[in-house]
């Protein structure tokens, strides 16, 4: 198989790996106590989940369905008609993923600064360093998945407001973010601090976005581009997905796509889509990956030639990939399915593809040029 400058080690995964990075919607069990807010009124019927990682979660309680570092951590927020994801900021880069109905996101040390709408299908990015905070204004069973950039996010600071009606409340967060209950009997070690509000003179030094400029950050499903030719194997039999960059370059084998959102993240974010028996052929990379089906039925197939082991997901499943593990990813059940693809990293993810795929596209007379990307093969210096 072809390989890249360096060799990297194969990598195989069993049937145990295969089942512990699979993350079925049935597996996400939420914690309500996660964070300081878990009593203010308005607040204190929200869910919080962790699938890959701890994201930022205050309680020792939060189940993480995979701890494995990924350069990212991913999770999701949940609740009914009504009730508000407090204001907060974060350190590093925080995505919103809406995959069921309406949230009403506001930013700003009071939420006042600006608002915007996300619906069903939407990916916003958010600022570091701002504050944040949205509340639905849809449906109960509104769902919210969220990607936050780094290994160690670094935990969150809360708004003014939120700390000091948690403390009417019985809860108190430590500097060290140990979430303190006093109704519960619980008392602030002796010696330790716990987190007091921003300053005015702290939030005066923060950046301000217009509704304007964080609306450039959201892609909704009219803002997409997507490409018929985004990899080697889009004329193939077993090929033709599509794929919509978002956040960073990704996985993209097609110059002329550009993401919506380019500054840094840690991690890309794209969507992919592909009718029953279409995909992406056989490949691997160096980066961790985890797919996330939006709608319809995928089968992902893991490894080379004598130790396929394959894996269907449904809506709201997950798989993590990986690096260096060989896929095939395929579209199945009956109609187009839908998925948002996670890579690590802020470069170009270059693909490795399975020799057959190289051979069969330069038949077709496509390649990839020096840059990576697909090319007319009888142009390209032998």
């Amino acid at each position: 198989m072809n390989t890249q400058d360096t060799d990297p080690p194969p990598v195989v995964v069993d049937a145990d790996e295969l089942a512990r990075r699979t993350i079925r919607r049935d597996d996400f069990v939420s914690c309500d106590q996660a964070f300081i807010d878990c009593r203010t009124p308005g607040s204190d019927r929200k869910e919080n989940y962790a699938m890959i990682g701890p994201g930022v979660s205050q309680s020792p309680g939060q189940v993480i369905n995979l701890r494995e570092p990924h350069g990212y951590n991913i999770g999701a927020a949940a609740m009914p008609n009504g009730v508000t994801n407090s204001l907060h900021l974060h350190f590093t880069a925080e995505v919103f993923l809406c995959f069921r109905g309406e949230f009403l996101l506001r930013w700003g040390a009071d939420g006042t600064d600006g608002e915007l709408l996300l619906r069903e299908g939407d990916i916003a990015s958010i600022p570091t360093w701002i504050f944040r905070g949205f509340t639905n204004v849809g449906p109960d069973d509104g769902w919210l998945f969220t990607t936050l950039g780094e290994d160690d996010t670094g935990g969150i600071i809360w708004g003014p407001s939120v700390l000091r009606e948690a403390a009417d409340h019985g809860l108190f967060l430590t500097e060290s973010g140990e979430l303190i209950d006093t109704v519960a009997g619980e008392a602030v070690p002796e010696g330790t601090r716990t987190v007091r509000p921003v300053s005015a003179e702290q939030i005066a030094g923060l950046r301000s976005y217009t509704a304007d400029e964080l609306r450039r950050r959201v892609a909704t499903p009219d803002d997409l581009s997507w490409s018929d030719a985004p990899f080697l194997d889009s004329g193939l039999p077993g090929g033709g997905a599509r794929l919509a960059s978002v956040i960073g370059h990704g996985m993209t084998e097609d110059r002329f796509q550009e993401p919506i959102v380019h500054n840094p993240h840690g991690h890309s974010v794209a969507w992919l889509r592909a009718r029953p028996g279409e995909g992406v052929s056989r490949h691997r990379h160096g980066e961790s990956q985890v797919l996330m089906v939006k709608d319809g039925e995928w089968e992902v197939t893991l490894n080379g030639p004598g130790e396929e082991r394959t894996v269907r997901l449904g809506p709201w499943d997950m798989l993590s990939v990986p690096a260096w593990a060989w896929r095939t990813i395929r579209g199945a059940g009956d109609g187009e399915a839908s998925m948002v693809v996670v890579n690590g990293g802020d470069a170009r993810v270059r693909l490795e593809w399975d020799d057959d795929v190289v051979k069969r596209a330069a038949d077709a007379g496509v390649a990839l040029d020096p840059g990576g990307y697909r090319a007319p093969a009888a142009l390209l210096p032998r």
